[in-house]
């Protein structure tokens, strides 16, 4: 069922709110398709120097990480995918995901929504709750890694009959603020800062972006859980090292945790 102020994704207001980055980008809107991401990945754009994305009103089948399904109705929350592309014979840039995190935060805090957190490595909350997700899947290309889809979700509107399956708890745009966005200008916005980000961080990489991370840290100097490993971890999380890998400090050590399939939950 579409939300009743449900406003379909116009290219238009997109570039409007893009503004000089419009050029940057090839942007594809369409009213539903199975995933955004599933769709980049089969049958990619060619390369004529810009960013492909691919947004949808509505996603059927839409992925978030290990395997869990992404809900989607019209109207209620923004999806989409975009194609980032590695400079020639590079690497995956370390922290890919938190990068993403991040300019997903900071769109955010622009628009005036408070107690924005990030928790590791793919998630971002208000005072603890989940706006928004993010799932990264890479394009190999001879052999080696030569592009990801990075898939972002956020929750505009929420119908009262949504039923989301979360250990934090959910929240959306429009209990954050009183006048939220059309998904179109949020469109925009987020892929401005993904824009300034990620090419910092294809430049020198995690680093730079590091300290802006740690300081929305949802777990930072909590007790908390690692599971998804063959044993759980406990420790204090103390936050993320120049790669992006979390950092726990457990009765045996410091421990990096690296693993794109782990759980961090308040032990």
């Amino acid at each position: 069922m579409d939300h009743p102020n449900f406003e379909p994704l116009s290219r238009a207001e997109v570039a409007a709110a893009l503004g000089s980055l419009a050029d940057a980008f090839s942007v594809e809107l369409l009213p539903e398709c199975d995933s955004t991401n599933s769709r980049l990945l089969a049958d990619p754009p060619p390369d004529d120097g810009r960013i492909p994305v691919l947004a949808a009103d509505r996603q059927t089948a839409g992925r978030g990480r290990r395997g869990r399904v992404w809900q989607s109705w019209p109207g209620a929350g923004l999806t989409f995918s975009l194609q980032w592309r590695f400079a020639p014979g590079g690497t995956v840039p370390p922290g890919l995901s938190l990068v993403v995190g991040l300019a997903v935060a900071r769109t955010l805090e622009a628009l005036g929504v408070e107690g924005v957190q990030l928790k590791w490595p793919n998630d971002v909350l208000v005072h603890g709750h989940k706006i928004a997700g993010i799932l990264i899947e890479l394009v190999s290309g001879r052999g080696r890694p030569s592009a990801a889809v990075i898939g972002v979700g956020i929750n505009l509107r929420l119908p009262p009959e949504a039923a989301i399956e979360s250990a934090l708890g959910v929240t959306d745009l429009a209990r954050c603020l009183d006048a939220p966005p059309a998904g179109s200008r949020l469109l925009g916005l987020v892929l401005a800062q993904l824009h300034r980000l990620l090419g910092i961080c294809a430049e020198a990489g995690f680093e730079p972006l590091r300290g802006a991370w740690q300081q929305r840290n949802a777990f930072a100097e909590l007790p908390v859980q690692i599971l998804g490993e063959a044993e759980p971890l406990a420790g204090t999380c103390v936050g993320v090292d120049s790669d992006g890998a979390l950092l726990l400090q457990t009765s045996e050590g410091l421990r990096r945790v690296l693993s794109g399939d782990v759980s961090l939950r308040l032990a």
